[in-house]
């Protein structure tokens, strides 16, 4: 939110911006920044989970799969068009800290795959909207 880096963002052009374990809400400039948009590596099987602490909270629940979304960021918490999703198994003893660090492996693996998609315009076209009524 601060004037002088958003100025430096948008002197830097980039082409697409990436967030994961971000716990803010980007403002509509930054956003606007990055022709191909802001990409956003979420724990969690949006929109389910959407915010803090999701992998805690889907701990917390008993889930016995989980997964990570990679969803294009705007301007409301982890409540944009998601480009892809990947679910996991939940280790019966599994802890947070090490479901966190695998679903942000698979969640990198996952960019990487849908990179050449991103990159020419035709995943920010192919993302889907969320179903907002079952955020949680």
């Amino acid at each position: 939110r601060e004037p002088g880096f958003l100025s430096e963002v948008r002197e830097l052009a980039p082409d697409l911006a990436l967030t994961a374990a971000y716990g803010c809400i980007l403002p509509q400039t930054f956003l606007d920044t990055p022709p191909l948009g802001t990409l956003n590596i979420h724990p969690s099987l949006l929109p389910k989970y959407r915010g803090a602490a999701p992998v805690q909270r889907a701990l917390q629940a008993g889930e016995v799969v989980t997964g990570v979304s990679l969803a294009y960021s705007v301007l409301a918490c982890d409540a944009g068009p998601v480009l892809a999703q990947q679910t996991v198994q939940v280790d019966a003893d599994e802890q947070a800290h090490a479901l966190t660090h695998r679903l942000f492996q698979l969640g990198a693996r996952l960019l990487l795959d849908r990179m050449p998609g991103v990159l020419s315009g035709q995943a920010l076209r192919a993302a889907v909207p969320q179903d907002h009524s079952q955020a949680t």
